[in-house]
């Protein structure tokens, strides 16, 4: 065994295989190890759990990487697992035929807790969400470089993890200054990703399968996007021959980067800058009517105790907007609130529908694509809920 990391003892035997570990289940170590600093972690027999990121700061102390006592967790160690998760997108998945946008490392799901990286065209956005994947970043990148020679590289933590982990990191760009968008291509549609924007990337690989099959329902159809950000859904739907596609969004920015999407396609969706609330009852009240309508907001909280408050928003939305799809017509509603389980959001689905007086019929339930797989064991990683209905009269 690796004896050279500091040891860490549970307070209580450990029979779960989930990576993290909570700090209530950990004694205080006598010497204490800096956050995200590699450790050992024994239960209360002194039995080997495993071997991971220590973050005495951290709500989650733990977060086990290796089971194998007698498999070292250094730069050799990430150049695997990132080299396997590199292999599941490219040799199984085959995602460079569709797309040169997809998500390289799904933290938890890839088995690299606290680690995300995004690949769009030749640009890699490596974001950490734990002070162990912040503190090994050098070898994050080594490993990155040999599956990407070339590529640039740019990284950053959002504040609130910073405060979470316990870690000041601004974000780093390996040519210097601030990157420059990249233009990607998925299923032969352009967009625009700018990872150094205010919006994230301003593009979300994680609704690839669900952009391309609905924009195969909607030829010569009339298509309304709620929430429609940069313009994903709104810009596939006129590209596969949409007869009219109106995008509604409550930030003028992404409305003009949406504007750009559109463009960079040849195709020209109607955008709208609107709260969605106001813009629907007016629709309503007008009598307007969709074959098609698309309603994707953004997360509606990180808080466990604002769950009950989001499905209830979630509810108003979903209601209003069935109120606009033309009987018979195709309505997908979406949920990124990684908080919200499947079950919840069909239960607050089928209250809508309630309200609404429509009868909706469930075609599909899907989530974010294959390059975002999940590990049995820890449903954290599965955020992204999809429903595909008919709504029937």
């Amino acid at each position: 065994m690796d004896t050279s990391n500091p040891t860490v003892r549970l307070k209580n035997a450990w029979r779960s295989s989930h990576p993290w570990i909570f700090q209530k289940l950990v004694d205080k170590p006598a010497q204490k190890p800096k956050p995200g600093e590699i450790v050992d972690a024994f239960d209360v027999d002194g039995q080997f759990i495993g071997r991971g990121f220590y973050n005495g700061h951290s709500r989650i102390a733990l977060r086990i990487l290796e089971n194998d006592p007698s498999v070292a967790v250094d730069a050799g160690w990430f150049a695997r697992k990132i080299g396997e998760a590199v292999g599941l997108r490219r040799q199984v998945l085959k995602l460079d035929e569709v797309s040169d946008a997809w998500r390289v490392v799904h933290s938890e799901g890839d088995g690299l807790s606290g680690l995300v990286v995004d690949r769009y065209a030749d640009l890699l956005v490596v974001e950490f969400f734990s002070a162990g994947m912040y503190r090994h970043r050098e070898w994050i990148y080594a490993a990155l470089r040999e599956h990407f020679p070339g590529a640039r590289i740019y990284s950053f933590a959002d504040e609130h993890v910073q405060k979470q982990e316990s870690f000041d990191y601004r974000p780093v760009y390996s040519e210097g200054g601030a990157p420059e968008p990249a233009i990607i291509t998925e299923h032969g549609i352009r967009f625009r990703a700018d990872p150094a924007g205010a919006h994230k990337t301003g593009f979300f690989a994680d609704q690839r399968e669900n952009r391309e099959w609905f924009s195969r329902q909607v030829a010569g159809k009339t298509v309304l996007d709620l929430c429609c950000n940069t313009g994903g859904f709104a810009v596939y739907a006129a590209a596969r021959g949409a007869a009219e596609v109106t995008g509604v969004d409550i930030d003028a920015d992404v409305i003009e980067i949406a504007k750009g999407n559109a463009k960079l396609n040849g195709v020209r969706p109607k955008f709208v800058q609107a709260d969605i609330f106001p813009w629907l009852r007016d629709a309503a009240n007008r009598g307007d009517r969709y074959d098609a309508v698309i309603l994707d907001p953004a997360k509606m909280t990180r808080d466990r105790d604002q769950v009950i408050p989001a499905l209830k928003k979630y509810l108003d939305m979903n209601k209003l907007a069935l109120g606009v799809v033309r009987p018979g017509g195709l309505f997908a509603t979406f949920s990124c609130t990684g908080l919200v389980s499947e079950e919840q959001f069909l239960d607050m689905l089928r209250r809508a529908a309630f309200y609404a007086g429509r009868t909706v019929q469930v075609l599909k339930v899907a989530g974010a694509g294959p390059d975002h797989p999940f590990l049995a064991n820890v449903a954290e990683s599965r955020y992204l809920k999809a429903v595909f209905c008919r709504v029937l009269d």
